[in-house]
């Protein structure tokens, strides 16, 4: 059964910054793409970031481009976002999220229905 869980979150003024972390248990995606989305109280899940495969390349929302890095670590089955210069609007639960349905894709999944694996969220509050 696979598990995704995410750690890392927590409260921070605005300005800071955090890292998250997404621990994959129960199947290697490491050819597959990884992404982060986020959900503030009232409002749809939002896409965040997405990292392909094995090379790396990634793909960021206008809203947190600069600001925030995705990364992974095959080797670990983790993915990771480094958030820096955090703003209120920044605020929601954060979401791992995962697919094997596209093995070795270059194709940015920015879509939720793009991914059939998530994780359980972690709150990321950021006080101004």
């Amino acid at each position: 059964q696979v598990h995704l869980v995410e750690s890392g979150g927590g409260l921070v003024q605005a300005g800071g910054s955090l890292r998250l972390s997404c621990a994959a248990s129960g199947r290697s995606f490491g050819n597959y793409p990884m992404g982060w989305f986020r959900q503030a109280p009232g409002k749809e899940r939002q896409f965040v970031s997405t990292i392909t495969w094995s090379d790396g390349i990634t793909y960021y929302a206008d809203s947190v481009k600069g600001r925030f890095t995705i990364s992974r670590d095959n080797a670990k089955n983790t993915v990771y976002l480094q958030m820096n210069s955090l703003k209120p609007e920044d605020t929601a639960v954060y979401y791992c999220a995962a697919e094997d349905r596209t093995w070795r894709s270059r194709t940015f999944r920015v879509k939720a229905y793009d991914y059939n694996y998530w994780g359980q969220g972690t709150q990321v509050t950021v006080s101004s």
